[in-house]
């Protein structure tokens, strides 16, 4: 498709030239983030390793929140375990699965499949005019006689004899 033709689908004005106070007010905003998600971590951390290490600053050495630390450890180590398990054990079926189903023969006439789309793409030029007019017009209203009918294009396949469904 040419460069021309392209649409842009979405806009976003902090990366647009201009808009100074926009972008340095997301920033702040982002930054703040960040230093919301860093800090309690990093007290955290320092308030475990110190309850171990007299060397490192004691920021709090509530017993409660050490117990409640390690209790918290432990649940995530254990759903760690269990979703270890749950995607290994997936992996293996599906592997399994792809090896007995899908690699032993093609689930269709690969044959059939280019000469379907041939004559779908024909079709659907004859409908609704060419491939580059339906993919570069921005409206399009639809005719009440172009409307496809229930089974048309498995009658389109049926008069080529090109279904696969009746083998």
């Amino acid at each position: 498709m040419a460069r021309k033709n392209r649409q842009q689908l979405y806009t976003d004005a902090y990366f647009e030239k201009g808009h100074w106070g926009l972008k340095i007010r997301q920033t702040l905003v982002g930054l703040l983030g960040w230093v919301c998600v860093f800090v309690p971590i990093v007290i955290t951390v320092l308030s475990f390793w110190a309850s171990y290490n007299p060397h490192i600053i004691h920021l709090w050495s509530y017993n409660e929140g050490i117990f409640e630390i390690k209790f918290i450890g432990i649940i995530l180590l254990f759903c760690f375990v269990l979703v270890s398990l749950f995607a290994v054990g997936m992996t293996i079926i599906q592997n399994r699965k792809r090896d007995r189903v899908v690699e032993q023969w093609p689930t269709f006439n690969p044959i059939n499949q280019r000469k379907r789309e041939d004559q779908l793409g024909k079709f659907m030029d004859q409908r609704f005019g060419d491939q580059e007019f339906r993919e570069n017009v921005r409206h399009y209203q639809v005719k009440p006689e172009q409307n496809l009918d229930t089974d048309q294009i498995h009658q389109l396949y049926e008069q080529h004899d090109l279904d696969d469904l009746d083998d």
